[in-house]
């Protein structure tokens, strides 16, 4: 399971022309699951991504968490994370969890979430939807993070 983690000043998400999702300040998260991760890696990246200490403090440096500037995340699925193009041009999506093995592991890091921080903090696109993703980074700062 992989996440790339973008801090931003706001994002959102529209679905076939309606905005199903907004935040301000904070992250969003696109959520990339392979076949064969686990509850365990689920939790351990929603963990990470709860404690990750990249906003600024007084200093300047990157030292605070979200819930240290009370900032928001907007979590959107991303099965192209596992797209293979060492063959060829043409990505390759055989290592990405199917939807039936996916969506149940997206569900926990989603609530896991909700439970490190605050449910009224933490926002979603809809799975499987194709989604227009609005995205703001601040910095830009963007962090990978893979659980295996």
């Amino acid at each position: 399971m992989k996440v790339v983690v973008q801090r931003v000043k706001e994002g959102s998400v529209t679905v076939n022309g309606n905005t199903v999702a907004s935040i301000g300040r904070g992250y969003v998260i696109l959520l990339g699951i392979r076949s064969g991760d686990s509850k365990q890696d689920a939790l351990f990246l929603a963990e990470k991504c709860s404690g990750l200490r990249v906003f600024e403090d007084q200093n300047g440096k990157m030292n605070l968490s979200l819930n240290e500037v009370d900032g928001s995340v907007l979590v959107v699925s991303q099965f192209t994370l596992y797209g293979d193009v060492q063959r060829g041009n043409r990505p390759s999506f055989t290592d990405a969890a199917r939807p039936a093995e996916a969506e149940p592991l997206y569900d926990i890091f989603v609530n896991r979430m909700k439970e490190l921080l605050d449910p009224s903090r933490v926002k979603t696109g809809i799975f499987k939807a194709m989604m227009d993703v609005h995205i703001v980074n601040d910095g830009p700062v963007t962090i990978l993070i893979e659980s295996k």
